[in-house]
């Protein structure tokens, strides 16, 4: 696999399409981190790493979030912007807007991996990894 990071946003949007409560992804560092950053962010309703024996990484185990009333979900869209073979990198300067501020940018920077938000508050820059909103 070249871009787990695209893995793991297709297998969250296959499970909103579907309407899935629980989506299982093989782990990682960066996507248990994206992972606590939907959660702190409100994107989804839990979380949960569970290490196998037969994963060697292990699993994160995600709740989705859905709204009681008209059933729809927290995520409208999920979209990968750097890619491996065309990564896209900002400075705190050119940090982007989501949806004129309604949605985030999760940026991979020197000081972990944070919102568009938080990079700009530290003045740091980085590699855009993905879109929410």
């Amino acid at each position: 696999m070249t871009d787990p990071i695209a893995d793991y946003l297709t297998r969250l949007r296959n499970a909103i399409k579907a309407q899935h409560r629980v989506v299982e992804i093989p782990s990682s560092k960066l996507k248990k981190e994206i992972t606590k950053i939907l959660f702190e962010q409100g994107y989804i309703l839990n979380y949960k790493f569970i290490d196998d024996t037969q994963c060697p990484s292990g699993t994160i185990k995600i709740a989705l979030k859905y709204d009681n009333v008209d059933k729809v979900n927290a995520i409208k869209c999920l979209k990968r912007v750097s890619r491996p073979g065309l990564r896209q990198y900002t400075g705190y300067k050119d940090m982007p807007r989501v949806l004129n501020g309604l949605g985030i940018a999760i940026i991979s920077t020197s000081r972990g991996v944070m919102t568009n938000k938080q990079a700009c508050d530290l003045k740091v820059g980085g590699e855009v990894l993905c879109y929410v909103y």
